[in-house]
């Protein structure tokens, strides 16, 4: 039976005055298939377990259970949120901050690994409503004593296969151990393999479990399957689909760390705008990857599962799967990156002749046939796509009180001036700024940042990528 518009709607749920102000702002008035099959539960107080497509508004759903519950006047740790990346982690804690504008004095803090822990431990100790974070570094806060669990309400785990296949199996189980038995657990998953049933077991008391359909529509996406002879024949297949299909953002997805390297290497040295995103990666490198990818500026990622978790792209043209993926769950979560909010999206994928068994158990899978197409011909235009924006970086941010207007401000004034439209996405982090302008731009853009000053100081500004 389909859902009345009225029981989709966001003020059919008991939620908080504020919360609910705070969603009218954010101009979310229905709910998504996951919110409508989750949230009266959560919002119950029950334990549950939701399985949803990366985009399918999952965040949103823990997010208002886990505001719903706070006394605000205390300012005790009362929710706890893990995630597998640091990049899915600043992102949830990021739109809980959204979510949270309404509510007064609510604090939501973000403890990660790859960021200095002494700032992290100044924060604490001022208190926190909220800990959004990732396993390690949250085990790290337990173990010196600064993070204390003891009145925590609502544990939400968030992507916990991703965890698990990471390694944090004991330290998802030693953070388990420092909450109250009282809290409420929340499971939140792209897929829920058989390694996660266990734990989910131990950790959450008879657990609602919601799965939302993550199987695609032909019409929206479209997929197709090409063989190759032989593993020396996959990265010039790929450059053909790429050359042929000439997408503007893609991700390419590869089953492993030293692959995913190794594919990056070889498209960058045949011309085309792609980096590597994978574990061996530093923060810096991370951030400035994905920051690249964002504004535009880089039109492929190439990347494993783990890596590409949490991944904020609104609209994706194409994935290329290098080779089909080891979980048929997962092949399916990488297909739904493209496609989406109504777009048309592209998956292609490869496949060797020792694959042909796996393409057999996702066709089972998928309860539809999937049959190999010969790849494109060779195309007529060789040269590769590139991007139509290019990434600045400036040495000022956050602690130096930049804002996005600011920088916005110095690009459009001066004799080197940018007109608005040649200026794009601006991220401003800690301690550096990113602006995208387009490619033609740049030297105009760095000379204006340099005869100019931001927050009445002269700072250094450099292009990074090519």
């Amino acid at each position: 039976m389909s859902e009345s518009p009225e029981s989709l709607a966001f003020t059919s749920l008991a939620l908080k005055a504020p919360l609910l102000e705070g969603l009218a702002a954010l101009d979310y008035r229905e709910m998504t298939p996951i919110q409508a099959a989750t949230l009266p539960s959560i919002l119950d107080g029950s334990d549950l377990i939701g399985q949803g497509k990366t985009g399918s508004g999952k965040t949103a759903a823990f997010g208002l259970g886990v505001l719903s519950a706070l006394d605000v006047a205390s300012f005790d740790v009362q929710g706890l949120v893990l995630c597998p990346t640091r990049e899915l982690a600043d992102q949830v804690a990021e739109e809980l901050r959204r979510l949270a504008r309404r509510l007064p004095n609510v604090k939501i803090l973000s403890l990660c690994g790859g960021a200095p822990i002494g700032p992290q431990l100044n924060s604490l100790a001022h208190g926190a409503h909220v800990v959004v974070g990732t396993p390690g570094r949250i085990e790290d806060h337990l173990r010196k004593g600064a993070l204390d669990l003891s009145r925590l309400r609502a544990l939400v785990l968030d992507e916990a296969d991703r965890m698990l296949e990471m390694g944090f199996k004991e330290t998802l189980e030693a953070i388990v151990a420092a909450t109250p038995a009282s809290r409420q657990t929340l499971l939140f998953s792209a897929t829920y393999g058989e390694a996660v049933k266990p734990v989910a077991e131990r950790m959450l008391k008879t657990p609602r479990i919601v799965e939302v359909e993550s199987t695609h529509d032909d019409q929206s996406i479209r997929q197709s399957f090409h063989g190759v002879a032989d593993e020396a024949s996959r990265l010039p297949a790929l450059c053909r689909l790429l050359l042929h299909h000439r997408p503007a953002s893609s991700v390419v997805f590869c089953n492993t760390r030293k692959e995913t390297q190794t594919v990056a290497e070889g498209l960058d040295a045949a011309g085309f705008s792609a980096s590597p995103l994978h574990g061996d990666l530093d923060q810096r490198e991370r951030d400035q990857t994905l920051i690249r990818f964002a504004n535009g500026s880089l039109s492929i990622l190439v990347a494993t599962d783990v890596a590409a978790r949490g991944l904020d792209i609104d609209a994706l043209d194409a994935v290329f799967n290098y080779q089909i993926a080891r979980e048929l769950e997962v092949h399916v979560h990488r297909v739904g990156r493209t496609g989406r909010a109504g777009a048309k999206g592209l998956a292609c994928t490869l496949v060797g002749e020792r694959e042909t068994y796996r393409l057999e158990k996702l066709a089972a899978y998928l309860e539809r046939p999937l049959t190999l197409s010969p790849l494109p011909a060779e195309p007529k235009m060789s040269q590769p796509f590139t991007p139509a924006m290019a990434t600045i970086q400036i040495d000022a941010g956050k602690k130096q009180k930049i804002r996005p207007g600011d920088i916005l401000g110095a690009l459009t004034q001066g004799d080197e001036a940018l007109v608005g439209g040649q200026v794009g996405k601006i991220k401003v982090l800690d301690r550096a700024s990113y602006v995208a302008v387009e490619r033609t731009a740049v030297k105009s853009a760095l000379q204006t940042l340099a005869n100019g000053k931001l927050k009445g100081r002269s700072c250094r500004a450099r292009r990074i990528g090519r």
